[in-house]
Formats: structure tokens, C-alpha cells, sequence
């Protein structure tokens, strides 16, 4: 049975009740629990955190969903404090042991001292701005992927902690585009990029 754990990383601030990602939690929560294959446990960073408990869900999972919207082209400060807390609590407990260098070559190896080796990881993102800002000559993000552009630096994060990635989801134009129809798209959309991703997981 493989082992799934799903963080919603959505919160409640100013003009964001941090509603659409409790919605797709639901949704991935809901298309793992249809199947006897998976074991699910979730995190929503704006409850009480434990750290070592946290710490331990990572350990655990074979795989770790992350659900997040995306503020000011940065992660909400919950889910980054989150973040600091939880993969500083993990050090030398199970999420990594250091930055992989030596002090004989501190050059070589840099961020190859992880501990998830053999977990995978899936980012969802929640974007206000619509797909074609990420693709159309002149547009603001410069013909530059979310996962090549904003989302880097989170990309390396689990890439030093020794998680590889699986194929994300990004939802965008969800303030003004999010109508009921538009919702029951997003919801099929992403359910049929679970079934090809995880059909041989």
C-alpha cells in the first residue's frame, strides 16, 4: 500500500479565505481514499503543528502532494513557515543530514546531503494570473514555465532533501474565472492528470 501525504498549504488572509485549495485537498484526498492501493494522511498548515510530528509524515510517505496558492509570486508565510520549521526540525532525523559537501572539497556536491531518497513529490499551484501570462511573447512571465520560473527555488528544495518530482498541476485564472463551470473543469482536468500520473504508482 503506498503511502500518501497531503499538505494544503492554503490559508485565510485578507482577501483569501483559502477556500479553492481546501477544495482540491478534497479532491486528491477523495481520489486516494476511492482505492485500497493508498494510505493518506494530510497537514493543513494553518492548524497547530507538531513538529516531530511532521517531521515523521515525511519519513513516512512514499510520496507528498503539496496543494498551494500562490501570493505576491511567493508561498503563503504560513506554508513557508511551515516549511522552515518543519525541514529544520528534520535535520538528522530523517529529512537531511546536511548540504552534501565535505570541508576537504567544500565545492563539489552541494545539496546532495538529503534523506527522502526514494519518496516523490507533486506541487498543485493556485494562480489569479491566467496560462497564457506564462506563454504569449511579451507577456509578464517572459515565456518562462511556473515550474521553471516562480516555482524553482521550491522545486530545489526537495530536490536537496532527496525528493523527486512527479508532473504538477496548476490551476490558473481562479478569482476571476472561477464560476461553478469552470470549478467542475478544473475538478475533471485534475482528476484525469491524477489517473495518468499515478496509474503505474
Amino acid at each position: 500500500m503506498k503511502k500518501i501525504f497531503i499538505i494544503n498549504g492554503g490559508q485565510n488572509f485578507a482577501h483569501s479565505g483559502g477556500k479553492l485549495n481546501q477544495t482540491i485537498t478534497d479532491w486528491t484526498i477523495e481520489y486516494f481514499t476511492t482505492s485500497n492501493k493508498y494510505e493518506v494522511r494530510t497537514t493543513h498548515v494553518q492548524d497547530e503543528i507538531d513538529l516531530e510530528e511532521e517531521v515523521e509524515k515525511f519519513v513516512w510517505a512514499d510520496l507528498v502532494i503539496y496543494h498551494t496558492p500562490i501570493w505576491w509570486f511567493h508561498l503563503p508565510n504560513l506554508f513557508k513557515k511551515y516549511i522552515d520549521d518543519v525541514f529544520s526540525e528534520g535535520h538528522e532525523k530523517g529529512i537531511y543530514q546536511n548540504d552534501g559537501r565535505t570541508r576537504t572539497n567544500p565545492d563539489l556536491n552541494y545539496g546532495t546531503g538529503g534523506l527522502l531518497h526514494g519518496r516523490k513529490y507533486m506541487l498543485t499551484t493556485t494562480w489569479n494570473a491566467p496560462a497564457a501570462a506564462f506563454t504569449l511573447p511579451g507577456e509578464f512571465f517572459e515565456e518562462t514555465t511556473v515550474d521553471e520560473g516562480v516555482m524553482f527555488g521550491f522545486h530545489k528544495m526537495n530536490q536537496f532533501v532527496g525528493m523527486e518530482k512527479l508532473d504538477g498541476f496548476h490551476f490558473h485564472d481562479v478569482e476571476k474565472g472561477a464560476t461553478e463551470e469552470n470549478i467542475g473543469i478544473f475538478k475533471q482536468n485534475y482528476t484525469n492528470h491524477l489517473k495518468q500520473i499515478f496509474k503505474t504508482i
